[in-house]
């Protein structure tokens, strides 16, 4: 009977042990569930996609860098394409920020919401576009008025605007671009077309190359694309002459100057905030002014 009792009680041991381990193994294989997808919901939250603009791609792209260096496990993809191309992904739900150096159109914006994205507009810094010519041009300003003539083809030889009798070569960009649209409503009014025999260039830095390879070629760019390869010109919208610098730009004097933008669905969250947030910071205005432009009051 004694050898018999043994032998129960080792068996009742035995189940309550297996029973004990099947229950383990249970909350493991369930916390083993859990766990991809809670470690997928923290990789989405940790990765952003930025699209769009070339103007406000330098300063994207450093401040991206410079928050991956203190955030290792943020991930933050910068491309760009042109304002269009930025709003046209955030409308198709394919970033989390469009990038723009001109405000979204009413056109676009009845477009997000029949795609049910509410945009909200985010200035992060300003920026003074800048008309440029070949250093050795000697034309060194122009008024609105002879701009617009340049770029409507009403004016087409430099002589006409007190430069050398050469005919002048006029850069654009394309119409994706945020800089064109803003270039056009500001100075050639949004009725009015550029000339036909314009070159279209899809950047800031095709437009830096042409115009410094060329010393009958002006242009326009963002002003932290601005080197000695090219003459920034003054310009006069009827209250006299303004030079594009940063004096003037921060002042408010110099007509040309204008917000860049990032554009969210609804207000950002996780590290679309955060990476906002960043550029508005003290930190973030250093690199503003680094890349060449100027941050938000």
């Amino acid at each position: 009977m004694v050898e018999r009792s043994k032998i129960l009680s080792i068996t009742l041991t035995l189940i309550m042990v297996l029973a004990l381990f099947t229950a383990g193994c249970a909350s493991n294989d369930e916390e083993t569930d859990e766990s991809p997808n809670g470690a997928e919901e923290t990789a989405q939250a940790e990765q952003i996609n930025v699209k769009g603009s070339t103007t406000v791609l330098p300063l994207a792209q450093a401040a991206a860098e410079t928050y991956m260096a203190n955030h290792p496990e943020a991930s933050i993809s910068i491309s760009g394409g042109g304002s269009g191309t930025g709003i046209a992904a955030l409308i198709d739900g394919d970033v989390h920020i469009g990038m723009a150096s001109r405000q979204i159109k009413d056109a676009e914006i009845k477009n997000a919401e029949a795609n049910g994205i509410d945009t909200v507009e985010h200035v992060i810094a300003w920026d003074g576009l800048t008309v440029v010519v070949n250093p050795e041009n000697p034309v060194d300003q122009l008024t609105y008025d002879q701009i617009k003539g340049i770029y409507d083809g009403s004016i087409s030889n430099w002589a006409d605007v007190g430069g050398e009798d050469k005919e002048i070569v006029v850069i654009n960009r394309d119409s994706s671009s945020g800089t064109y649209g803003y270039f056009q409503g500001e100075v050639l009014g949004d009725d009015n077309e550029f000339r036909e025999d314009a070159v279209s260039t899809s950047s800031n830095g095709a437009v830096l190359q042409s115009v410094s390879q060329n010393e009958e070629a002006i242009g326009y760019i963002g002003f932290a694309y601005l080197t000695d390869n090219v003459k920034g010109l003054d310009v006069d919208k009827g209250d006299g002459m303004v030079a594009p610098t940063s004096e003037n730009i921060l002042a408010g004097d110099y007509p040309l100057a204008r917000p860049l933008h990032f554009y969210t669905d609804g207000q950002p969250t996780g590290l679309a905030a955060d990476f906002i947030e960043f550029i508005l910071s003290e930190e973030g205005t250093e690199i503003v002014y680094d890349v060449g432009y100027f941050p938000v009051e």
